[in-house]
């Protein structure tokens, strides 16, 4: 079969194409067919090497976001049959509940190859069935960012009709962001440094959109936003995505007993201490995101089919370009998820 190599974490110039044996389901494992694969920022990362001890330092096959059709089940699968169509999940042994070191461990594309290949073997506990109106590279978006968002808004955040949410630019997790909150009744205001992108955002669904480029001290108008069309007080909800720079700003928006839910460190991991009295003295819950169980993606797919939702794929690469989807990630042009098609989208 075809596989994509990270040679070693040297960026995309590194991906290689390669050969590889196609594998053998064994006992609770299903061989899948890979159709698509999508990327995170996470994957930048590691094509540098990012993850230093913590990621596979030669020859590791990345991504951890894939579907595609069950080809063979080992002894053992109920769950599964040839011919199914099917998505991983981004933790592959992280059934349901709370988090253990050992679920938080079992995400593929770093310490283990991932879904940049032909056929993948993956565990029963790591996959789910794949909504019957989406395409390979649709169902593939949702392992992480999709998931991610979901439990932002609904899992953790437990969005209630009439919630104001802020969401920070319009990558894959942002816009999943935009689309569940809208689903569960909420206001939604999002951020970009693009007039264009805001727009085709407010096409989606957002109510309401600020340009930081314009106005970078955007905590303040989104409160005010908020106030009028939340609980009112600002943002019940702000789903935090940049880091450093952004923290001050996301922590003006929110209501006192209000949400931050932080996902990514786009612009930096460290704050300081600064930030704290904003949090301490006004009941601020801090929540941090790691995707989440298969039980959550299972009750996400319910609801994607049910609602009939489609996630933003920006741009669906051929296999052999797969190191330029990396590129055009890194790029900040897209709008939506970026994927690659492993052996048909």
């Amino acid at each position: 079969m075809r596989a994509m190599i990270f040679e070693t974490p040297a960026g995309p110039d590194a991906l290689k194409p390669a050969d590889r044996p196609v594998p053998e389901p064994g006992p609770g494992e299903v061989l899948v067919r890979i159709g698509a694969a999508s990327l995170n920022y996470r994957d930048l990362l590691i094509s540098k090497g990012g993850y230093k001890k913590r990621q596979k330092q030669q020859d590791l096959v990345p991504l951890s976001d894939g579907a595609g059709t069950v080809e063979a089940v080992g002894p053992g699968v109920t769950e599964f049959k040839p011919g199914d169509r099917v998505t991983a999940c981004f933790f592959l042994d992280w059934p349901a509940g709370t988090a253990t070191e050992h679920a938080m461990e079992s995400d593929s594309g770093r310490a283990s190859d991932g879904m940049l290949q032909e056929y993948r073997v993956i565990p029963e506990s790591g996959l789910v069935h794949t909504p019957p109106h989406l395409s390979d590279a649709e169902a593939a978006s949702l392992t992480c960012a999709g998931l991610t968002a979901w439990s932002a808004i609904v899992r953790l955040g437990r969005a209630e009709p009439g919630d104001a949410i802020l969401t920070q630019g319009t990558g894959g997790v942002s816009l999943f962001a935009l689309q569940f909150a809208k689903m569960n009744g909420c206001r939604v205001v999002i951020t970009s440094s693009s007039d264009e992108k805001l727009e085709r955002a407010k096409s989606l669904g957002a109510d309401h959109g600020i340009n930081y480029s314009f106005t970078p001290e955007w905590g303040k108008p989104a409160k005010e936003w908020g106030m009028g069309v939340g609980n009112g007080d600002g943002i019940d909800n702000v789903v935090e995505l940049g880091g450093t720079e952004t923290m001050k700003q996301s922590l003006i928006a929110v209501r006192p007993g209000g949400t931050l839910s932080l996902i990514g460190v786009l612009s930096g991991a460290t704050t300081g201490n600064v930030l704290l009295p904003f949090i301490v003295s006004r009941d601020v819950r801090l929540q941090g995101v790691t995707v989440g169980p298969k039980d959550a993606m299972k009750q996400m797919c319910k609801a994607i089919q049910i609602a009939n939702m489609k996630p933003v794929v920006d741009k669906i690469f051929p296999f052999e370009d797969a190191a330029e989807a990396y590129r055009y990630l890194a790029s900040g042009q897209h709008f939506g998820k970026v994927c690659v098609s492993v052996s048909g989208a």
